[in-house]
C-alpha cells in the first residue's frame, strides 16, 4: 500500500481529532523509560498543536488534550495491570478497566493545559502557554487525591549511560519538572519555523556542554562505608503465603551472611529491600540478633511492617545494630491509594491492602544511626515525587530507596521505578541506593551515574562504596517554587505574544 501524502494524513487528523489526538498521546509515552523514543516527540507536540489550533474553542481544545492525555497514560502505565493479576482471583474483573479509568482520570491534567494553550496566538505563544499550563497540571497532579506524578516528559532523558548523564544534569537548576518545560518547548519547535529549529538545537548544544561541565564538579567526602545491597527475589505469591515467612527470612540473612563476609573488616551496611521482613522486626529480638549475625555486627536498614498502638500496620525501614530495640524507625508516608489504603475523597469501598490498611508516617525524615552517615529513607513510591523526598530542616548526606515491584513484573514499571530514583540523586545532589525484591536494585552517585545494578529476576548482592554527596542543588534549596515560577513566566511570555498580536492589528 502506497504510503499517504502528507497533506492527507493531516487532512485526515483534522477530521478525525479524537483517534489522531489517541495515537499522537501514545507516541509520546514512547518517549519515556525504558524506551526514550524521544524524536518521536517532535511528531507528538506539533501534531498536538496543530489539532488544537483546529479546534474553534478552548472547550474542543480540552476535548483534544483529554483524548492526548488519554493514550499517553494508556501505554505510559500498562504496567499496572501486573498487580491485579496477581489477585486475579479477587480482582480479574478490574483488569480490562483499571488502567483505562485512570488514564481517563489523569488526562484532565492534559486537557486543561490544552484550553489555556487555545486562548494563545498560533506560534510560539501558544507553545510556551501549553508548556507553561502543561507543568502547571503536573505541579497539580503531584499533590492531588494523595498525588500520582508519573509519565513526566522530563523523565524521558534518562538514557541510560554517558548520554543521559549529560541530558539530566540541568534537573540540578529546574527539577524534573522544569526538564518537561523544556522538553515540551524544544518538541514544539518543528511546528514554529526554521528559526525556532535553529534555537533548540543552540539550546540542546547548551544544554549538554552544562551537563558535561558539571559532571567535573568534585563531590563531598564522606567515610569509607561498603553498601550492600541484598536482593531476595522473592515473588509476591510467596509473599503472601505467611508460612513462606521463615524460609523468605532465612533466605535474605543467606544473602547477607554471603556478601558480607567478603567484607572482611571494612565497615559497611546492609540495605533490605521494602517488606523483606514479613515479621515486625521491632516485636522480634532474636529475628534482630540474627540480622546482626548475618551482617557480622554491621548495621541493617530492613523493610519491615511495624504495627502502632493503634493496631494498624505501617510499612516501615528499622536501622538494626543490635538485638536490642531499633535504633531509628521510619514509617512510609506517601501510601498507595487503594492498594495502601482507602482515600476519603473515593466514595465506594474499596481496598486491596487488609486489615483497615496502613497508617502513614509524619513525612521525609533524616535517620541518625551510630556508624551511618545521615540517612534519608525513601519507601517504594516516595521517590517519584520531585523535590519532596529529603527533610527540608536536615539534609542527610545519602538517600535510601528500598522498594518491592515485584507487583509488576518484568514490565515498564519498575524501570520507570528506577528512573524516577535516579531523577531523585540528581535534583537533590545526594548519593541513592535502592534495594528492590525483584529488582533493579542499583546505586547512583550525586550526578545520577550509575554505579552497578543487579538486574530483574535475580538473587543476589550489590555491594558499593558510599559516594560523596554535592553541596545543596538550587533546587534542593527552592524546591517546587523553581518549576512553577518558570512555568508562570512561561505563561507570561505566552500573555505577552497575545498582546502583542493585538497591538498589531489595531
Amino acid at each position: 500500500m502506497a504510503s499517504l501524502p502528507l497533506s492527507r494524513i493531516v487532512a485526515r487528523a483534522a477530521a478525525r481529532p479524537r483517534p489522531a489526538a489517541i495515537l499522537l498521546g501514545a507516541l509520546s509515552a514512547l518517549a519515556l523509560p525504558p524506551i526514550h523514543a524521544i524524536p518521536l516527540l517532535l511528531v507528538a507536540i506539533p501534531g498536538l498543536l496543530f489539532l488544537i489550533g483546529r479546534q474553534a474553542r478552548p472547550w474542543g481544545a480540552a476535548l483534544v488534550g483529554y483524548w492526548f492525555g488519554f493514550g499517553h497514560h494508556v501505554v505510559g502505565l500498562y504496567w499496572i495491570t501486573e498487580a491485579i493479576l496477581i489477585r486475579a482471583d479477587e480482582f480479574w474483573w478490574l483488569v480490562p478497566f483499571a488502567v483505562p479509568l485512570l488514564a481517563l482520570v489523569l488526562a484532565v491534567f492534559v486537557a486543561l493545559p490544552c484550553a489555556i494553550a487555545r486562548t494563545a496566538p498560533a506560534g510560539w505563544p501558544r507553545a510556551f502557554a501549553l508548556a507553561g499550563a502543561w507543568v502547571l497540571a503536573d505541579l497539580a497532579r503531584q499533590f492531588v487525591a494523595t498525588g500520582f506524578p508519573w509519565n513526566l516528559l522530563g523523565s524521558a532523558w534518562e538514557i541510560p549511560g554517558l548520554p543521559g548523564d549529560i541530558a539530566i544534569q540541568p534537573a540540578a537548576l529546574i527539577g524534573f519538572h522544569g526538564l518537561t518545560l523544556a522538553t515540551l518547548l524544544l518538541a514544539a519547535t518543528p511546528s514554529l519555523g526554521r528559526r525556532a529549529i535553529a534555537t533548540g538545537a543552540v539550546v540542546l548544544i547548551l544544554w549538554a556542554g552544562f551537563g558535561a561541565w558539571r559532571l567535573s564538579w568534585p563531590v563531598l567526602p564522606v567515610a569509607d562505608l561498603a553498601v550492600v545491597l541484598v536482593q531476595g527475589n522473592v515473588s509476591e505469591d510467596q509473599k503472601m503465603d505467611r508460612a513462606a515467612a521463615v524460609h523468605i527470612f532465612d533466605k535474605y540473612l543467606a544473602l547477607t551472611s554471603g556478601a558480607t563476609s567478603a567484607l572482611g573488616g571494612k565497615p559497611g551496611v546492609v540495605v533490605w529491600p521494602e517488606t523483606a521482613s514479613l515479621f515486625p522486626l521491632d516485636a522480634y529480638p532474636d529475628a534482630r540478633a540474627a540480622i546482626m549475625a548475618a551482617s557480622r555486627g554491621r548495621p541493617g536498614l530492613i523493610g519491615t511492617l511495624r504495627f502502632g498502638n493503634d493496631n494498624r500496620p505501617r510499612n516501615s525501614m528499622m536501622a538494626i545494630i543490635s538485638a536490642d530495640a531499633p535504633a531509628a524507625v521510619y514509617d512510609k508516608f506517601h501510601l498507595v491509594p487503594f492498594g495502601e489504603y482507602q482515600p476519603d475523597w473515593f466514595p465506594v469501598p474499596f481496598q486491596i491492602a487488609p486489615g483497615g490498611g496502613f497508617a502513614k508516617g509524619t513525612g521525609p525524615r533524616t535517620l541518625h544511626v551510630p556508624g551511618l552517615p545521615p540517612v534519608g529513607a525513601l519507601i517504594c513510591y516516595e521517590a517519584i515525587f520531585p523535590a519532596a523526598v529529603v527533610d527540608p530542616t536536615e539534609r542527610p548526606a545519602w538517600l535510601v530507596n528500598i522498594t518491592n515491584d515485584a507487583w509488576f513484573g518484568n514490565s515498564s514499571g519498575p524501570r520507570q521505578h528506577l528512573a524516577a530514583a535516579r531523577a531523585r540523586a540528581v535534583e537533590e545532589g545526594l548519593p541513592l541506593m535502592r534495594a528492590a525484591n525483584t529488582g533493579i536494585s542499583a546505586g547512583y552517585d550525586a550526578f545520577g551515574h550509575e554505579l552497578g545494578r543487579l538486574g530483574m529476576n535475580v538473587a543476589g548482592t550489590l555491594t558499593l562504596q558510599l559516594p560523596g554527596a554535592l553541596p545543596p542543588t538550587f533546587v534542593s534549596r527552592h524546591g517546587l517554587v523553581v518549576p512553577g515560577t518558570l512555568a508562570i513566566l512561561s505563561l507570561v511570555l505566552a500573555f505577552i505574544g497575545k498582546l502583542g498580536q493585538r497591538r498589531s492589528t489595531t
